[in-house]
């Protein structure tokens, strides 16, 4: 019986995906040994032999339907920004992003597990593997949000696929909504507004700003009332409505959206990389390595 630690522990083995680990197990009645060598005899533990390497690099990608309703924004990792330069790699990403869309994944392994809108017969991690093992790569798809939207969805790029943007908008027509995407990109706003920053987050800051405002040698009654004042920049810095915006900094964001009756929903503002661990590696030692 192939039971879920053993497929657990395949994948950790190979890389390999989960459908594939169970498959070949099922085929090997359970054979561990057996399962490695039909994953690699299939090309499959090829690719999963670069899953140790570090994919930082890569590209983030967003696509929007022809109706502007529903949009997708994904990150897809690789090992060194020449293969974010790929064609065929940005094709693979661009096809994600619009599988998402079609197809409503909940998840990630859900996605993987998903016929591909592009290679009939395949899921999208078959489809996966075999780039890795084309271009040679480690290669992993990382994350994605997809927004369906009661008005419109917009999307905005920047930096040869470094940053993405999506925005879900309520009420508001393609112009602000691309403003907006611009804003989110170059001032990194965290959250639509304030009511949404989580209320430890919100008792944190003030503290800190209540320990400063002490250290300056004021009395605590009065740092209390300072305290309520500079709590409003930093509502401003993560705040996306209490924003400065970018293309006019002498009006606030909400002042933008209520001069054009719009209304922002929800974004998700996606760096390359970001919060990737990078490896550094000593070349001399990883040829050693290989050589062993």
């Amino acid at each position: 019986m192939v039971t879920a630690s053993l497929v657990k522990d395949l994948r950790e083995k190979t890389g390999a995906g989960m459908m594939d680990c169970k498959k070949v197990l099922t085929e090997t009645d359970g054979d561990m040994e057996k399962a490695i060598e039909l994953l690699r005899e299939r090309g499959i533990a090829k690719a999963a032999k670069k899953s140790g390497r570090v994919a930082a690099e890569g590209l983030v990608e967003a696509y929007v339907s022809e109706d502007g309703k529903i949009g997708a924004v994904v990150e897809v990792n690789s090992e060194t920004d020449f293969v974010g330069k790929n064609e065929e790699f940005k094709n693979f990403v661009m096809s994600v992003a619009k599988q998402i869309v079609e197809k409503n994944p909940a998840d990630v392994e859900a996605l993987l597990a998903q016929e591909s809108i592009d290679v009939a017969g395949k899921t999208v991690q078959e489809v996966l593997v075999e780039k890795i093992a084309t271009i040679g790569e480690n290669m992993n798809i990382r994350r994605f949000v997809r927004f369906e939207a009661e008005g419109l969805v917009e999307k905005y790029i920047h930096g040869d696929g470094k940053i993405a943007v999506l925005v879900n908008m309520k009420k508001g027509n393609s112009e602000v909504a691309k403003d907006i995407c611009m804003q989110i990109a170059a001032a990194r706003p965290e959250f639509v507004r304030k009511e949404e920053v989580p209320e430890e987050r919100v008792s944190k800051e003030m503290e800190i700003l209540k320990a400063q405002t002490m250290n300056e040698g004021k009395p605590e009654a009065i740092a209390e009332k300072i305290v309520q004042g500079r709590i409003g920049k930093f509502y401003e810095e993560i705040c996306l409505v209490d924003q400065a915006f970018v293309k006019d900094p002498n009006k606030k964001v909400n002042q933008l959206l209520s001069e054009t009756d719009s209304e922002v929903v929800a974004f998700a503002r996606f760096e390359k990389g970001e919060g990737i661990e990078k490896k550094e590696e000593n070349f001399a030692e990883e040829v050693m390595n290989q050589l062993k």
